[in-house]
C-alpha cells in the first residue's frame, strides 16, 4: 500500500511593537524543515529612541503594542535590577499594554511578554533595555546621629532639593521608610519644603530600635528630578525620661518609666520673659554656656541686662532656653519666678539633672504665662500637635492627589 505522507505546515507569528529601545524577538516556525523559512523580527520591530546603545528617556512610558492576525498579549512583566516591578495597564482586547507606572532613571528593565495567536498558541517574548540617568538627584540626609535618645525625638529629612508640589511630595513621603522595633503607628509631617519630620502617635517605647530608610533612589520625583542614593539611620531609645516643671508651684518634678525619681524646685521666667509652655525636647547639653542678655535682644547697661557664666546646661529650645545651674537665684527656686526665660536650679540639683537626661527626653512646662511652645523652628515642639493636626501634615491626607481622609492617612503611614 502506498502512503502519501502528510505534510503539515504551522507558521504563526505575533508581532509586537515595543515604544522603547529593547530586543526583538523570532516567531515560531514550523515543525516541517522543508516549510518557509520564518520571517525575520528584527524587522517588525519599532523603537522611538535612536537605535544603537543610547539609553531610553525615562520619562516616557513604556508600550507594548500586538500587531497581526489575531494575536493578542495575555501579560507584561516589567522588572529592574533592584527587582521593583513597574506597574502597567493592557488593553481588554489584549492588544495594548501601557506603562502606569514611572520608570526608574540610571536602571536595567527586562520585559517578559506573554502572547496568544490566533489559534490560542500561547508565546512569550523578552527584552531588556537601560534607561538614561538622571541629570538632577533628590537626596535625604536623615536625623538626628546614630545614638540612643530620649521617646520624644523626631526623625528628621532633610531633602537636597525643595519639593512643592503635592503630587511629588507623596511620592517623596512613600519612598522615605521608618521601621521600629516593637511597632508603633507613626506619620510624616511637612516643616517646609525641604524638610519633614517623623514622630509617632504617642512617644517612642522604652528600648525601641528605630530604623529610616530611603527607597527614592532612581525612582522620578517630578520631571527630570530623580531620586539618588541616600544612608540610613538607625537609633535606639532609652528609658522614658519626663521632666514636668510646674510655673505655678516653681517645682520640677522628673519621671523616670512612669516613676517619680526626683522633686527639684526651680525658678521660671520672670513677668515679661515668662517660660513658654508645652512640650519641649532636649536639644543638646553642654557643661558651660556664656550667657548674654543680649543675645535675647535685651540691651546692655539696662536693668535687665546680665552677662554670666552658667554651668550644666540643658538646652530645649534653639532661641536659648535652658535647664541650668542657677546659684545666683537659689533664694527664689521654689517661692518665685524671677529667671530670663530659663529654669533655674540649684547647682547640684542643675549637675544631676545634667546627667540624668539625654537628648531627646521631655521637659514639658505648665502654668506658666508664657506663650505655648511653637511646633516648628525653635526646638522640635511636634508633641504640641495632637495626632489629627500633625496629620494633616502628611502629603498622603485629604486635599492631596489620593485623596484620602484623615482617617486613611494613619493606615497609609509607612509601617513602623
Amino acid at each position: 500500500m502506498n502512503h502519501t505522507p502528510h505534510i503539515r505546515t504551522v507558521l504563526s507569528c505575533t508581532l509586537l511593537v515595543v515604544s522603547l529601545g529593547a530586543g526583538a524577538t523570532a516567531c515560531v516556525g514550523s515543525d516541517n524543515p522543508l516549510a518557509a523559512k520564518p520571517f525575520d523580527a528584527s524587522e517588525q520591530v519599532s523603537f522611538n529612541t535612536p537605535s544603537g546603545n543610547e539609553k531610553v528617556d525615562p520619562d516616557k512610558p513604556l508600550e507594548v503594542t500586538a500587531e497581526g492576525d489575531g494575536g493578542r498579549i495575555t501579560d507584561v512583566t516589567v522588572i529592574d535590577d533592584s527587582g521593583h516591578f513597574l506597574a502597567g495597564e493592557l488593553d481588554a482586547d489584549g492588544t495594548r499594554w501601557r506603562s502606569t507606572g514611572s520608570l526608574s532613571a540610571g536602571a536595567k528593565y527586562t520585559v517578559r511578554v506573554a502572547t496568544e495567536d490566533a489559534n490560542g498558541a500561547p508565546g512569550v517574548r523578552t527584552l531588556t533595555f537601560e534607561t538614561a540617568p538622571a541629570s538632577k538627584f533628590l537626596t535625604v540626609t536623615f536625623g538626628p546621629k546614630a545614638g540612643t535618645y530620649g521617646v520624644g525625638q523626631p526623625i528628621t529629612a532633610e531633602l537636597s532639593l525643595p519639593v512643592k508640589d503635592k503630587a511629588a511630595r507623596a511620592v517623596v513621603e512613600r519612598a522615605l521608610k521608618v521601621q521600629s522595633s516593637p511597632a508603633v503607628e507613626g506619620a510624616w509631617y511637612w516643616v517646609d519644603d525641604k524638610k519633614l519630620h517623623f514622630r509617632p502617635k504617642e512617644y517612642w517605647p522604652s528600648g525601641a530600635t528605630v530604623n529610616a530608610v530611603s527607597n527614592l533612589q532612581g525612582v522620578k520625583v517630578s520631571a527630570k528630578l530623580y531620586g539618588g542614593a541616600s544612608k540610613a539611620l538607625k537609633i535606639t531609645i532609652g528609658d522614658r525620661i519626663e521632666a514636668i516643671t510646674d510655673a505655678g508651684s516653681h517645682q520640677m518634678t522628673v519621671e523616670r518609666n512612669g516613676e517619680v525619681i526626683k522633686t527639684i524646685p526651680v525658678t521660671t521666667g520672670k513677668p515679661g520673659f515668662s517660660t513658654r509652655n508645652g512640650i519641649k525636647v532636649v536639644l543638646a547639653k553642654q557643661y558651660f554656656v556664656r550667657m548674654r542678655g543680649t543675645s535675647i535682644g535685651i540691651a546692655e547697661g539696662s536693668a535687665d541686662s546680665y552677662d554670666l557664666p552658667v554651668y550644666y546646661a540643658t538646652q530645649v529650645t534653639w532661641s536659648g532656653e535652658y535647664v541650668h545651674a542657677a546659684p545666683w537665684s537659689v533664694g527664689s527656686q521654689g517661692y518665685e519666678n524671677v529667671s530670663h526665660g530659663c529654669t533655674g536650679m540649684s547647682t547640684g540639683n542643675a549637675a544631676w539633672f545634667f546627667e540624668t537626661v539625654k537628648e531627646g527626653d521631655i521637659v514639658k512646662v505648665v502654668n506658666s504665662a508664657g506663650d505655648e511652645m511653637d511646633p516648628f523652628g525653635n526646638g522640635f515642639g511636634d508633641w504640641n500637635l495632637d495626632w489629627e493636626k500633625w496629620l494633616k501634615g502628611s502629603a498622603l491626607v485629604a486635599g492631596t492627589p489620593d485623596g484620602s481622609s484623615a482617617a486613611d492617612a494613619a493606615r497609609l503611614r509607612p509601617e513602623v
